[in-house]
């Protein structure tokens, strides 16, 4: 019998750590981007590669992937799991793939030699297409849909709009987005999925069921959880400087307390205290 709230969500730092990026066990990973770029020859090999970089110059951002890795053919996958909202995340992906491809160029001396193509991968928990498809593939082509170039491929996943239920379910891509999506909402109540039995399936299952943690594991989500816990608090009230400070701007160029109230999620007296 399966107790409610049982298994770990994918999404996340600590689902993510376990399934996507167990550098011990990479039978989920593999199978996963193979369905994620609907490959049909099978992916039997994954290195993983720093997933940070410096800026190019003083003063410029440095990238930090939250996974990085290399197949036996040395295809590159950069992979971004996304939580909330974030209107610019094409933006960022294709700001660490082209980071890539630039790294790759300069290994060929400039002469474009030996490039393999990279994937940017992105799983997201809010939509940021207005079209009712949850997965997006795409290259360069021509204003006449011709492909120039495949080197670079990016692939959107938008779990927000996936809505098929197991019985519908006949290809690894989608049982992956309904795992990631619905694992830990498994209760009694629920039906198990028959694919769930599917050994890298099965094996994702079992690195994020809590019965079955080792003290060692239940310490390591202690600590995950405890540091995500921190980062949100830091955002949280990064948010809140930023919305006091717009908040304070618009005080002082005459606008409404009624309008900034709308515009910000701030409250009456804390509007009135700046």
């Amino acid at each position: 019998m399966m107790n409610k709230n049982r298994y770990i969500s994918i999404l996340s730092d600590y689902g993510f750590k376990v399934t996507f990026a167990n550098q011990s066990d990479t039978e989920f990973l593999r199978r996963a981007l193979q369905a994620v770029i609907q490959s049909p020859t099978p992916i039997t090999k994954v290195e993983f590669t720093r997933n940070e970089f410096e800026g190019k110059t003083v003063g410029s951002r440095n990238g930090l992937y939250d996974l990085s890795c290399v197949d036996e053919e040395g295809n590159s996958f950069i992979v971004e799991m996304q939580i909330g909202s974030y209107k610019n995340f094409i933006l960022r992906l294709m700001f660490y793939v082209l980071h890539r491809f630039d790294t790759q160029v300069k290994k060929g001396e400039y002469f474009f030699k030996d490039i393999t193509p990279i994937y940017g991968i992105g799983f997201l928990t809010e939509n940021i297409y207005d079209s009712e498809h949850y997965y997006h593939f795409g290259y360069l082509k021509s204003h006449r849909n011709e492909k120039m170039d495949d080197k670079i491929v990016y692939v959107i996943v938008e779990l927000r709009k996936f809505n098929k239920k197991p019985e519908e379910i006949d290809n690894d891509l989608d049982k992956l987005i309904y795992t990631m999506k619905n694992l830990h909402k498994t209760t009694d109540d629920l039906p198990v999925p028959q694919f769930w039995g599917e050994g890298w399936l099965e094996k994702a299952k079992n690195y994020l069921d809590k019965a079955q943690m080792t003290p060692e594991q239940r310490m390591m989500f202690e600590v995950t959880m405890a540091k995500s816990a921190v980062v949100e608090q830091h955002i949280e009230e990064r948010i809140e400087e930023r919305e006091k400070l717009i908040a304070k701007k618009m005080k002082e160029q005459g606008i409404s307390i009624e309008l900034i109230l709308a515009v910000t999620s701030l409250t009456k007296e804390e509007i009135e205290l700046l």
